[in-house]
């Protein structure tokens, strides 16, 4: 962790607890869907407008991705035109209307409890407006944290937003478990044609309101999240930007105390000239690694198993519907991302990012085999919390810690923009085409996962750089050399 005296800790770790409220909302926002999308599946079933398709149900349940491309992709005008902080502001406003929304999607245009397509778009605007939230936070709170962290901890203190977003998802998984308490999600039947219905025997209050609580139940975080970012400070890379170099060096001073302060300031000085840099101003390799980085992320296919988590582990043959086991692979997921935590300074990001891509594999493989040979019970299960606990300690903090970083200072906000637009259009398209690919094979999807996975660990070998101990400075120089 470096010496105490080089920086103020307390002050560092209470910005950024503030700031990786964002992770958790971000987690929370994307993993809701989990323990509400059966409920939402058996109510939109008994529409008598339209037929709720299972096409439909995945672009429903993952509609709010399409929001996360969005603010991914404003991202970077957010961050220059109102600061990242500022910009988090506008991001919890997001959260907790689109909370509101989702939880009562009828607000003044329809009946209550009356499922038609009209709602159904409406529901999915709301969702789509808390997933532009979540791109903007996804892409600013890293910048945010990594700006003001001193380069010792960066990688620890950017690690820390995603175990920020794993602990929001394993907050809503057990929030999702409460609020289903004794009720049980709807049985949905397949006629001979493939035409889905709900059972008669199905529980009516998990269609009728335990999905809109398990919604709402966010518009508290996201107050909480508006509320003190009123308590923190502009990061001085930004101050500096906009040429307020009196109040990034009182930032500075507060963060590393006033003698390395000056120092940090005038190189921040000598590397910032966002406004006039082109994109490729260091060449394309630096921005196409970033994609790449993105791109990996989501290809090996890990947020299809955190956003169908009960659904899985039932079909894997988990008792009790998957929520429990859903909720035990939170717990390991929060265990595995502490790991990363503790060891992403002090191993480098490549070695985790290789490690885990292997373990990854394993897993997906693993459960590809048993869908195979019709093996179920705890070895699927297993396999699931391995391929996610893998992920966990790599590509899930280590990929957002190397985007905040990678970039030199004078394109960061237009190149993690870019990044992380990629990343929701490749979150989106995992997502959306599971639940049509695992309905027609589980030992493909996981196969093709495992593959990715394979060939992510061979990227991050040959083209990514390790950027462990280096400032946000010293990749302006790093870059310029490589060109």
């Amino acid at each position: 962790m470096g010496n105490k005296r080089d920086y103020n800790l307390s002050y560092i770790v209470t910005i950024t607890l503030v700031a990786t409220l964002g992770g958790l909302l971000f987690g929370y926002d994307t993993a809701v869907i989990s323990g509400a999308e059966k409920g939402l599946e058996g109510f939109f079933l008994q529409a008598q407008d339209f037929d709720y398709t299972k096409v439909l149900h995945g672009i429903t349940s993952s509609s709010a991705l399409i929001g996360c491309v969005l603010g991914g992709a404003i991202s970077g005008f957010f961050a220059m035109r109102f600061g990242r902080r500022d910009s988090l502001r506008f991001a919890s406003v997001l959260f907790f209307l689109s909370a509101l929304g989702s939880y009562y999607p009828e607000f003044l245009f329809f009946p209550k409890g009356v499922p038609s397509f009209d709602l159904l778009i409406s529901f999915n605007l709301y969702r789509i407006l808390g997933g532009i939230g979540v791109g903007l936070a996804s892409a600013i709170v890293p910048m945010y944290i990594a700006e003001i962290a001193p380069s010792k901890i960066r990688g620890t203190l950017v690690s820390c937003n995603q175990f920020a977003i794993i602990f929001g998802m394993l907050v809503v998984y057990f929030v999702n478990f409460l609020i289903l308490g004794d009720h049980a999600n709807p049985v949905i039947d397949r006629d001979a044609v493939g035409q889905l219905s709900v059972n008669p025997a199905s529980d009516p209050w998990t269609m009728a309101t335990g999905w809109r609580y398990m919604f709402v139940s966010e518009a508290y975080v996201a107050a909480l999240f508006g509320v003190l970012l009123f308590f923190v400070p502009r990061t001085p890379r930004y101050l500096v930007l906009i040429g307020q170099t009196t109040q990034a060096l009182s930032v500075l001073t507060k963060v590393n105390g006033a003698s390395r302060a000056k120092k940090i300031l005038s190189d921040i000085e000598a590397t910032s000239k966002e406004k006039t840099e082109k994109m490729f101003a260091y060449g394309a390799l630096v921005v196409v690694i970033g994609i790449l980085l993105s791109v990996f992320q989501q290809a090996i296919g890990i947020n299809a198993v955190l956003y169908y988590a009960p659904r899985i582990f039932e079909s894997a043959g988990a008792e009790g519907g998957g929520m429990f086991q859903t909720v035990i692979m939170g717990i390991v997921n929060i265990l595995f991302t502490v790991i990363a935590i503790l060891t992403v300074d002090r191993f480098g990001r490549k070695p985790l990012l290789i490690i885990g891509s292997i373990g990854m594999a394993v897993g997906a493989f693993a459960v590809a085999l048993c869908d195979n040979f019709g093996l179920k019970g705890i070895v699927p299960v297993l396999s699931v919390i391995v391929y996610a606990a893998f992920f966990m300690m790599s590509w899930g903090p280590i990929c957002w810690v190397l985007i905040s970083e990678i970039f030199p200072n004078t394109i960061r906000g237009k190149a993690v923009a870019i990044a992380v637009a990629f990343q929701w259009i490749f979150n989106y398209l995992v997502s959306s085409t599971f639940p049509p690919l695992y309905d027609f094979s589980p030992m493909i999807a996981y196969g093709l996962y495992g593959i990715m996975c394979v060939l992510a660990a061979l990227f991050v070998w040959k083209l990514v750089p390790e950027t462990k101990g280096k400032t946000l400075e010293d990749m302006t120089r790093l870059w310029r050399k490589e060109r």
